[in-house]
Formats: structure tokens, C-alpha cells, sequence
């Protein structure tokens, strides 16, 4: 079926593939669908629920029915669309959904059952007996479920993620797209055109059409070369799938599927493309008319047909009719024609149709059936003159044009109805930043597209505030678009209109007679639109016939929510880098390898490994070098790695007042070179994060966030931000790994710091909460007086890649002192002797109330969550409220996780009365401790209550005390 003279392949290089076991001959150039064509194979896929024969009906991302599986064992990829892959050699092609041939599939039976298998028989049917549901009924249904196969082996291929700013993006490469981008790169702005298929040009590739005197093609790869020339960025085969907020846009590149080796290529790359204005030149989708039969392969849309001519250069059919209610149409006729192939005539369903003296044109014309077992054979036709049947193998079916409106409607927005053109359009406005230019927002002529795509350039580089040149318009055609919209036709038989689906006329109807009136619920009921061309080429016809059944007119039945994507992705291209240590990477400080050469084992914190104890010679276990460590910070001084905590620099004017309203206490007041220790609530009541945040210039502060919270509360500013108080000026970014963060704890930490800084430490110039630019070892750095040790101690932050310089000085100016490193056990334990809290403590479901932090809701401001934390029963003085525990024998152990009761209940889950959260052996105080939630605890100090633990078998008396175990007036941190 191969035409000479036509294409654009590469008929020099022989390419071989394989479908269903057969070997077809293909060129670079072609996709599995026109070398199919070319192989003159019609039947190449099974639909979902009768199993009825499908073949090709479109040439793009639109296509309905040419799902195809490609690959095999762990490379295998199902419900890949045959218009849409590329060819390479060695491609092993299959069809799918067919047992045990394509061509002989036993479940085509179900056809034969199709008048008890109407839309929504499954809501009525397996229902009773109620039984049968989970015996019967769902493993069946299980089984039969879903299309093509996965192999079920891990897949290897790899995917890559990106990111792209600029200027302005053009989503599309058609004459409008090509306009747009010329004009602005030709005035300097930064541009990047995406196109979804191998090369640029869109329709004009299609088409046998002259734009500036020369065929369309050749003027679209020239604009192609100037683009380059003025440093526009194109990327094709890179769907646009999705428009999000502030100008984000997520796209899809295909990168080596289309390869037989790949190149050493990932398969592909999702790109997050931030634009200040785009462009949506995306075109138009042609529409199919219902008819009885019009699923039979050979049925095809009249613009594929007129694709694979001028493109792949291949006959869809030896001899073709067409049927149209548009001018558009006949050009279809009139190509094909021209390249030698018969026309059988031309089904015009309007009155006065254009004549042609080549082939007849049928006026007033309608399909009212079809026939052909496996493929089309012959069409019976009714028109002025009567009904007659023609002979034909393939049929060309033109509706109209529906513009893809799809992208702006992914923040929400509806379409409008445009009777001149009997389709939506988009609304202004739809997404902001977004300017839908040519076919795309209605207008079918190639000089409209042209002049529309110079505007929406123009348009772009006046919000950009760049200067507007001049831009010539080359001449193209410029003939009016008439149509007259025709839906269905009449006839006996099925009428379809999601071949995937397999969803007719006839069960849009019953959906409507059982009251599923709302387009939405319409949808849901049929399932119309649910296959992975998402309705593109079906869902209009569904509306106009949902439209008649309920006697409404189109723009009243309204459209169907568009989300993204607008094309499918691979799961693993969403997730890219995610796999393995991508998923849960190990995050590594800079001292991790100093602490490794002191055989520290490491423990994960937030993905951080983190050292759990420094042991020494002579020590047998962990408990031993732990109380050794916090001996010594609480007697000399202990240098401990803190650079895993949040770290998020915030700037702007209004960087004060943002924190008021994220944090319970009060930011603004905090002068510069001063910390504070702050609490934020989630908008709940409930507590998210504690942490402290330093004021180092009046519009400048640096906020620090628990480990493992890091990116939640990032996430939580961001959210803030954006959705509430998005006229805030304050801009934050996450500075985590920006700077190598030491504590120096202990009575000596003065004496360390006087070593290692440039200039004199004097201790009584840096107070309690006190923060400050010094110079260490000749490095900028920051030093700040805090403590999560209840000891005096400070912080001590560099540029990263002096952290591990850093650490090594801190522990040999610490080791004459008698002070050396500490892990995360003794940081443990020194944080529950003096009572501070982490995540074992906030969990989530705590309120400040409940950790006696309720004076820390400022009442002088409004604070997220302030409102809901206000509520009686967060309030209510019998919550379980933050204890400290202490067993009444001081050697007993207590275990985090186990439960309180009073001391003379029985352990069960009625009488439970709170929770052990942390626990730890003080050797400070020489006994084993707690901190853990207690009903109406801060009530109950010097009671008595039962720790029991059924999981592993403990049982300890204890003695509800205060939190704060050490040094509860603080004068060891402020001294």
C-alpha cells in the first residue's frame, strides 16, 4: 500500500519489525501504524468489552482503538498507542486483549451477550446473591480487568527528571505555534516549542499546502532552523501533558523508546517547564460522526487518512469513500485523488455539497451501515437520490474540528460553546500566563493560524515588556471553514462512540432514561472517555447525544472535567530517580567519614546517618560509651554534628510578618542577632514543628526545623505562602545542606570556641539565644548560643565543604579538655533529662496544650491554627498531657511505646490512662527516665502509676514527676 512520490520516510533504509510473529518491512520515519497500513493489516487490536475487532483510526496521540503491546519480558509495555510508536529494528510488536489469536478471539462471544451487558450492568447484576461478591464475583471480575499485560518482573528501564525556565513557552508547532515562537525569539525573549510528534510543523506535514509561496513542510523545517538560529530551545517528541500554578507546566520526552538499543538513553524524561507566558498552539482534534457499524477496521478519520498519505506516503485503502458535513472534508478526496487512489464517492450530509466532475458527492447523504467481519468491505448509503450500497475498504469520516482546549482547563475552567464552528472554545483567561492561539482556540484556516500565532507572540512580548517588532505573515490559505453539524445517523445496529470502551449511542441513552443526566455521571456510568485517548475523538459525539436524550441543547449539558495528563505517562518517568536509594537515599554529613574511622555505628534519622556513640577502647556496649558521652558534656564539653537539622533562609520585607502567622509566638519582636525558640501549629490546632529561628538582619532570618520535618515544614511555607498570604513579599529557600553544623556542649564549650575562632571570644558578649556572624579558621561563618543539651553550650555553622576541616579541629582542640564527640544516644538522653521534645513527643496528634506550651499561642496575633487549637475539647484539662516518669526502683528500665494505668487497675484498654514516648538511663541522676502523655497529667505529679507492656512482658511502678528532670531553673544553658 505504499504510494512513490509520497512521504516523508526514509525509503533508503529497510527497517524490520515484527507483529504477532509476523515480519513487516518499515523505513526510519515510520510509526507501527503506517508501516501496518503499508503492510495492508487492518485488524491490529481487540476493544475492552466485547472483544470486536479494531483497527487504526487516527495517525496521532488521539487514537482510540491501535493499542498495541511492545517488548517483552521485564521491557514489556502495554496499551502503547500504534500511531504514536516509533519504529526501530527488531520492535517486537503484539496485540493484545484477543485469546488465543487477534484474528480468532473466543471472547468476542461477548458480543452475542452484548443485550445483557448494557452500560451499568455491572452496578445491577453482581450484587446478589451478596455471597457470591467476594467468592465469585470479584475474582472474576479481577481477572478480566484492564487491557494489555505487565510481565510482572521488575522493570529496568531508567527515566530521567528536568527542569526548564523561560521566557515564553509554545505548546505546539503548527503555523500558529511556529508564528508565535518567531515573533518572540525574533525580539530576543527566551523560547522553547514543544511538539509532541518527531519533527515540527504539525498540520502542515499533513497537507498538500503552500505557506509564503513554498509547501508547508519546507516552510516549517526553515522556521525550525531560524529558531535554532536565534537560540530558541525545540523539543519534539515532548508532550505538554499539564498546566499547573504560576506558569509550571509538567511535560513528557520521549528519549530512547523509540531506539533499539537506546543509546545508552533513558526511555524517557518528564520535565517541569516554568514559563512567564505560553502559547497553546496545540491544533485541533478531528471528530468521528456515529453511524451503525462505524467501528469496523477501516473506519478511519479523513485527516489520518490525508497523514498517512502525504506523510508515510501509504493508501489506507484501495478504494475510499469519505463522508463529511464540512468543506474540510473534501480535500480528503480531492489528495487522494491525485495520488491515483479510486474515490468511491464523497457522503455529504449537507444539501448543497461541493459537486467534483472526479467522483460522485452524494448530498444530503448518511451511512446507514456497514459490513466486513474483520475489516471494511462495503458501506449502505442514503442520500437525495435515494440508498445504495458502495463498495469500499476504507471509509474517511470527517465531524468537524474540535480545538484542544484540554490544557485550559486544568485549573478548573470550562470551555464555551462556538456555534460557527459546532465545538468549544477556550475561555480567556483559563489559566493565567496562557494564550491559546490558532486551532486551538477556533480558527481552521492556515492564514488565520498564521496571524493568530503573530498576535499571541506579540501579546507574550508585551507582558514580558519587551519591544514589539513587525513580524511578516507569510500567504497561505485562507478559505472560510463551513460546517453543518451532524452527530449520528440512523440505521439499524449498534452505533459507537468510544471504540475502546466500546460505548454506543444506545447507552448514553440508558444512562439518561436512569437519570444519569449530568454529563459526569453519564461518564462514570458508561465509562465514555475512560480510555487512554480520553475521550479526544469520542467525547463530543457523547455530549451531543447525552444533549438529545435529555432535551437539552450542548452548551447546557456542558463538557466533561479535562485533567491532566493530556497524554499518558509512564509511571516511572513521574517517579524518575526514585528507584532504590533514589526512593530512600542515604544522606551523609560531612563528618560521616571522620565518624566512621571512630568505628561509630550510624543510625537513620530523616535519611541522614547520623552516629549513634563514639566507643572507646574497653568498652563492651553501647551504654557504656553513651553515659561516658553525656558525662562529659555535662562536666567538660562534647562536639556533636547538628547539620542534619532544617535549615530554611527567609527574606523579604514582609519576612516578619509571615513568621508571626506561621509560628504561635511572636518573630517580629525578635531583634536582629537574636534567636528565638518557636512553635508551629498545622492549620488543625494539632502541633507540626518546633524549632528555633535567628533574626540575623531586620529582614533576613534563618529558621531551623527538626530533622526528620525538614521538608514537611518547608512544604508548609510554601502552602502558606502561596494559598494564603500570597501578597506577602518574603521569598525562603531550603539551606540544609548549605551549611556543616556543630553543637559544642559543656562547661568548656567557652574554651573550644576561644581557640578555634579568629578574633577574641568573650563569653559575656554572647548571651542566652544570642546569634552572630565570626570567622573560624579564616572561614565566614555563624555562631549561635543555644542548647539542646540543657548545658551551656553553642552552634557553630560553616559552608558545607569546611565541615569536615571543622569537625576534625573541634575534637583535637576538645581532647585536652577532656571532651570529645557525642552521638545521638547521649544527645538523647540529654534532651529527655531537661525535658525538650522531638517527633516522639509531636507526633502529630498533639496540641501545644497537651505539652504545656499553650502560653506560647500569642494572644496579641493570628496564627495558623490558632482558631482550631482554641477548641474546648483540644483544651480539655483531662487530655493526655507531657509527664515525666521516674521508677520507683531506680534500676528498672522503662520502654518507650508501653502504656500508664493507675496503680490499682487492671491493664486493659479501658483503663488505659496515657503512653511512654521516650525513655532513657540518666547517668546524671543515676536512675532510668521518661517522658511519656498522662490524662490530666501536669494534675497528677507525685502519683503513682503502672507501666506495663504486654508485647514484651515488663511491668514497673513509677512516679509521675515534672518533665524537666535537670536543672529546671536553666542556669547551666544561660551560665
Amino acid at each position: 500500500m505504499r504510494l512513490s512520490g509520497y512521504g516523508r520516510i526514509d525509503r533508503g533504509v529497510p527497517i524490520r519489525f515484527t507483529f504477532e510473529g509476523r515480519e513487516i518491512a518499515a523505513h526510519p520515519g515510520d510509526t507501527v501504524a503506517s508501516a501496518l497500513l503499508a503492510a495492508d493489516i487492518r485488524l491490529v487490536a481487540r476493544s475492552f468489552k466485547y472483544h470486536r475487532p479494531r483497527g487504526i483510526f487516527g495517525a496521532g496521540s488521539e487514537e482510540p482503538s491501535a493499542l498495541v503491546t511492545i517488548g517483552s519480558g521485564a521491557r514489556q509495555t502495554p496499551n502503547v498507542r500504534a500511531t504514536v510508536q516509533e519504529v526501530f529494528q527488531g520492535l517486537e510488536v503484539r496485540a493484545q486483549n484477543a485469546w488465543p489469536s487477534l484474528a480468532v478471539d473466543a471472547l468476542e462471544v461477548n458480543y452475542l451477550l452484548s443485550p445483557f451487558l448494557s452500560a451499568g450492568f455491572y452496578y445491577k447484576t453482581f450484587m446478589w446473591p451478596p455471597k457470591f461478591w467476594e467468592k465469585l464475583y470479584e475474582p472474576a471480575i479481577r481477572r478480566a480487568a484492564g487491557l494489555g499485560a505487565l510481565s510482572g518482573a521488575p522493570d529496568g528501564a531508567e527515566y530521567e527528571k528536568a527542569f526548564a525556565h523561560c521566557d515564553l513557552l509554545v505548546i505546539g508547532s503548527g503555523p500558529a505555534g511556529l508564528m508565535a515562537a518567531l515573533t518572540a525569539a525574533r525580539a530576543g525573549a527566551d523560547v522553547i516549542l514543544t511538539e509532541e510528534d518527531r519533527e515540527i510543523g504539525g498540520r502542515c506535514l499533513s497537507e498538500l499546502e503552500e505557506i509564503g509561496g513554498q509547501p508547508g513542510a519546507d516552510w516549517a523545517a526553515q522556521a525550525g532552523h531560524e529558531l535554532e538560529a536565534l537560540g530558541a530551545r525545540i523539543m519534539t517528541r515532548t508532550a505538554v501533558t499539564g498546566a499547573y500554578d504560576q506558569g509550571t507546566y509538567g511535560a513528557y520526552e520521549r528519549v530512547g523508546d523509540y531506539l533499539a538499543d537506546g543509546s545508552g538513553r533513558p526511555e524517557g524524561c518528564f520535565w517541569r517547564i516554568v514559563a512567564t507566558r505560553a502559547v497553546l498552539a496545540a491544533g485541533a482534534l478531528e471528530r468521528p460522526i456515529a453511524f451503525p457499524g462505524n467501528d469496523r477496521p477501516g473506519v478511519m478519520s479523513a485527516a489520518a487518512v490525508r497523514s498517512y498519505l502525504h506523510r508515510w506516503g501509504v493508501s489506507p485503502g484501495k478504494r475510499i469513500t469519505v463522508l463529511a458535513n464540512n468543506d474540510d472534508a473534501h480535500r480528503t478526496a480531492r489528495d487522494l485523488a491525485a495520488a491515483g487512489i479510486s474515490i468511491a464517492g464523497v457522503v455529504d450530509t449537507r444539501d448543497a455539497a461541493p459537486a467534483s466532475a472526479d467522483w460522485p458527492v452524494y448530498s444530503e447523504g448518511a451511512v446507514l451501515g456497514t459490513s466486513g467481519r474483520r475489516g471494511l468491505k462495503d458501506i449502505t448509503i442514503r442520500h437525495a437520490g435515494g440508498t445504495r450500497t458502495i463498495w469500499s475498504d476504507c471509509l474517511a469520516v470527517s465531524g468537524g474540528w474540535n480545538p484542544s482546549v484540554h490544557l485550559t482547563c486544568h485549573m478548573n475552567d470550562r470551555p464555551v460553546w462556538n456555534d460557527e464552528i459546532a465545538a468549544f472554545v477556550p475561555t480567556e483567561g483559563a489559566v493565567p500566563g496562557l494564550d491559546p492561539a490558532g486551532a486551538s482556540r477556533g480558527l481552521f484556516s492556515t492564514a488565520g493560524c498564521l496571524a493568530d500565532g503573530a498576535r499571541a507572540g506579540a501579546a507574550a512580548l508585551e507582558a514580558l515588556g519587551r519591544r514589539v517588532h513587525d513580524t511578516p505573515i507569510p500567504e497561505a490559505d485562507s478559505a472560510a471553514y463551513r460546517i453543518e453539524p451532524v452527530w449520528r445517523m440512523p440505521g439499524k445496529g449498534r452505533a459507537w462512540l468510544d471504540l475502546q470502551n466500546d460505548v454506543t449511542v444506545k447507552d448514553v441513552e440508558l444512562a439518561a432514561r436512569e437519570n444519569f443526566r449530568s454529563v459526569e455521571h453519564m461518564k462514570r456510568y458508561t465509562t465514555q472517555g475512560m480510555a487512554p485517548d480520553q475521550g479526544k475523538s469520542s467525547n463530543m459525539l457523547a455530549l451531543a447525544v447525552l444533549a438529545d436524550a435529555t432535551g437539552r441543547t450542548i452548551p447546557e449539558t456542558g463538557t466533561t472535567t479535562f485533567r491532566p495528563p493530556y497524554t499518558p505517562i509512564p509511571l516511572s518517568a513521574l517517579s524518575a530517580g526514585a528507584r532504590s536509594k533514589g526512593f530512600a537515599p542515604e544522606r551523609f554529613t560531612t563528618s560521616h567519614a571522620a565518624s566512621l574511622a571512630r568505628d561509630a555505628p550510624m543510625i537513620e534519622a530523616g535519611l541522614w546517618y547520623r552516629p549513634s556513640y563514639f566507643p572507646v577502647k574497653g568498652e563492651r556496649t553501647w551504654r557504656e560509651a553513651c553515659d561516658r558521652e553525656v558525662n562529659m558534656v555535662r562536666n567538660t564539653v562534647g562536639i556533636a554534628d547538628v547539620s542534619t537539622l532544617g535549615k530554611i533562609d527567609i527574606q523579604g520585607p514582609d519576612a516578619a510578618t509571615f513568621l508571626d502567622f506561621v509560628y504561635t509566638n511572636m518573630f517580629s519582636t525578635l531583634k536582629p542577632g537574636r534567636t528565638r525558640y518557636g512553635l508551629m501549629l498545622r492549620e488543625d490546632g494539632h502541633v507540626m514543628d518546633d524549632g528555633t529561628t535567628a533574626r540575623l538582619s531586620d529582614t533576613h532570618y534563618l529558621m531551623t526545623t527538626t530533622t526528620a520535618a525538614a521538608g514537611q515544614v518547608m512544604e508548609h511555607l510554601d502552602f502558606v505562602h502561596q494559598c494564603l498570604v500570597p501578597e506577602m513579599r518574603v521569598r525562603f529557600i531550603s539551606a540544609t545542606e548549605a551549611w556543616a553544623q556543630f553543637a559544642i556542649a559543656g562547661p568548656k564549650a567557652p574554651d573550644v570556641l576561644a581557640q578555634i575562632l579568629n578574633d577574641p571570644f568573650v563569653p559575656a558578649e554572647w548571651p542566652f539565644m544570642a546569634c552572630g556572624p565570626v570567622r573560624a579558621g579564616g572561614v565566614d561563618g555563624r555562631l549561635f548560643r543555644i542548647s539542646f543539651s540543657g548545658e551551656h553550650a553553642y552552634e557553630l555553622a560553616v559552608p558545607s565543604r569546611y565541615g569536615a576541616a571543622l569537625f576534625d579541629r573541634l575534637l583535637e582542640i576538645a581532647a585536652p579538655l577532656g571532651g570529645g564527640p557525642y552521638g545521638m544516644e547521649a544527645l538523647n538522653v540529654l534532651r529527655i533529662e531537661k525535658g525538650f521534645i522531638t517527633h516522639s513527643e509531636i507526633t502529630g496528634r498533639v496540641t501545644a496544650f497537651d505539652i504545656g506550651m499553650e502560653r506560647m499561642i500569642s494572644a496579641k496575633k493570628d496564627c495558623i491554627g490558632k482558631t482550631a487549637a482554641a477548641r474546648p475539647g483540644l483544651r480539655d484539662p483531662d487530655r493526655e498531657r507531657l509527664v515525666g516518669l521516674r521508677p520507683v526502683r531506680p534500676d528498672a528500665p522503662l520502654l518507650a511505646g508501653a502504656h500508664l494505668f493507675s496503680e490499682g487497675a487492671s491493664a486493659t484498654g479501658e483503663n488505659d490512662q496515657g503512653y511512654l514516648t521516650s525513655v532513657c538511663y540518666s547517668p546524671t541522676l543515676e536512675t532510668h527516665l521518661g517522658l511519656g502523655f498522662l490524662r490530666a497529667g501536669p494534675a497528677r505529679i507525685g502519683e503513682r502509676v503502672r507501666m506495663v507492656d504486654h508485647l514484651r512482658g515488663a511491668e514497673v511502678m513509677c512516679e509521675v514527676a515534672p518533665p524537666v528532670f535537670f536543672d529546671p531553673e536553666g542556669g547551666r544553658v544561660r551560665g
